[in-house]
């Protein structure tokens, strides 16, 4: 099958990852990548995993900005136009983005299947955290694209009830979460080489992968390592860098426990399974209420033992107690007891840890499964 991958991203963060692992997955199965992107990505731009720059976001009136990204749908489709002519391809697979209508069209001018990847609510991310103006606009592309697809692909369930809401029927919805890929599957992820880098032998490593923000909570860990209650080699470990780090690493000194502190700062990619399996717990301390959070899945995929928020995204993977040690999402003194209680019981780590890699292998939470669905869900499509 030959597939035009459209997609609107220029982050080098989990949108990247996301586009990378799903089109390599894709290509092992024999598929054929064609991708249309931002500046001209041809099909392996993403690779790079580079940002390309500063969003004039900051610099431009909101109104004037978001005219410019509905604008961009009309380049974006003569791009699609021409990769579609020049490739003839079988299906078309987008990344859903705001204000963005380019696929719908190619879809309506030539009658390809299309599958639309979504992530996020956008129209109501962006009117919480963004600033929107053109709400009306907003609302309607968003809507617009998700009914048009033949079939909406939503992260979590919740995010499906987004979709639900605007009319797309139960039957051209299906729920593919985040997956892991082969460099977390293949065993070989070298936790003690990281141990050894960083002084943690013989430590209990709390870790903690992603960008760092002051709301996920890491400052009650920092507290937890100045009192009596997590054994003496607890260490946290840090695996990323983030507006929040200087705060954290300042609260570590005045509390005395810098030396049970490490920040490693942002490590390549390639780097993260090591840094995973040197985990003795694994830390999801804060997530969105809609998303599937990336880390979440290679914590399970290297048989980490979890303490993550109870909330409905992350119970649609983790089962209290079995798969995973969940606390009251927002409740900082529950997520502490939560890792004081796995801290001193080496026993519960270790049936969380083997538990949560059976789980990942019993639903096969992996690129490639995720990979096998689209192409399914392809294949399924009247051909039109």
């Amino acid at each position: 099958m030959k597939i035009l991958y459209h997609h609107r991203t220029q982050a080098a963060d989990g949108q990247y990852v996301h586009i990378s692992e799903l089109t390599h997955a894709l290509e092992s199965l024999g598929h054929e990548i064609v991708m249309v992107g931002p500046g001209g990505n041809e099909k392996r731009k993403m690779d790079a995993g580079t940002d390309s720059g500063p969003s004039l976001r900051d610099r431009l009136p909101a109104w004037l900005y978001e005219l410019l990204e509905f604008g961009y749908s009309g380049l974006a489709f003569l791009k699609l136009w021409k990769a579609y002519r020049a490739h003839k391809p079988d299906v078309l697979y987008e990344r859903y983005n705001i204000f963005c209508l380019s696929g719908v069209w190619l879809k309506r001018l030539t009658g390809l299947r299309m599958a639309l990847e979504v992530n996020a609510p956008l129209f109501e991310e962006r009117s919480t955290h963004g600033n929107l103006s053109l709400k009306g606009l907003a609302r309607w592309t968003e809507a617009t694209a998700w009914r048009a697809a033949d079939v909406c692909l939503p992260v979590t369930d919740v995010l499906a009830d987004y979709v639900r809401a605007v009319g797309v029927p139960e039957n051209r919805i299906s729920v593919i979460p985040n997956g892991a890929g082969e460099p977390f599957l293949d065993g070989s992820a070298d936790g003690d080489s990281v141990r050894a880098r960083h002084g943690l032998d013989g430590r209990l490593v709390l870790g903690f992968t992603g960008f760092v923000r002051a709301w996920h909570g890491i400052d009650k860990v920092i507290d937890l390592l100045a009192g009596d209650r997590l054994p003496p080699e607890a260490h946290l470990l840090m695996v990323g860098d983030g507006p929040a780090r200087a705060d954290l690493e300042a609260q570590a000194r005045r509390l005395g426990v810098s030396e049970r502190v490490t920040f490693t700062g942002v490590v390549q990619r390639d780097a993260v399974p090591h840094y995973v399996a040197a985990f003795d717990i694994a830390l999801q301390p804060h997530v969105v209420a809609y998303a599937s959070p990336l880390k979440l899945i290679e914590y399970l995929a290297l048989g980490r033992a979890i303490v993550g928020p109870a909330t409905p995204n992350i119970q649609e993977i983790l089962t209290d107690g079995e798969t995973g040690l969940l606390f009251e999402p927002g409740n900082t003194d529950a997520f502490a007891e939560a890792i004081v209680h796995l801290a001193n019981d080496p026993a519960l780590r270790k049936r969380l840890g083997d538990a949560a890699l059976a789980l990942l292998q019993s639903r096969d939470l992996t690129w490639r499964h995720n990979a096998e669905t689209v192409v399914r869900l392809f294949q399924a499509m009247p051909r039109r």
